[in-house]
Formats: C-alpha cells, structure tokens, sequence
C-alpha cells in the first residue's frame, strides 16, 4: 500500500531531470561493475581470507 502512495506521488510531482539522469548513471556505473566482475573476475587482493584458529 505504501508503494501506491509513493507513485501517486511521484505522479503529482515529478522528479527533476537532473535526478532521473543523475538515477540513471548510478545504475548504469553499478551495471558496467557487475559485467566487469562477472567477465574479468574478482582481484585476488579484495579477497577475504579465512584466518585459521
């Protein structure tokens, strides 16, 4: 119920452009990140290493 208010909302009162295009290219940046990892691979050094006891 609560998304429904939130589009009414947004339906009255649209955001700028410069925050849909400012929305768009997070989105985008986190995309072109996921395809790189997912291709390229995970660096060796970002890896957590599991410490023994």
């Amino acid at each position: 119920m609560i998304w429904f208010m939130r589009m009414a909302r947004w339906a009255r009162n649209p955001p700028s452009q410069q925050r849909v295009v400012l929305v768009l290219v997070v989105i985008g940046l986190c995309l072109a990140l996921f395809a790189v990892e997912r291709w390229i691979g995970w660096p060796e050094a970002l890896t957590v290493e599991k410490l023994r006891r």
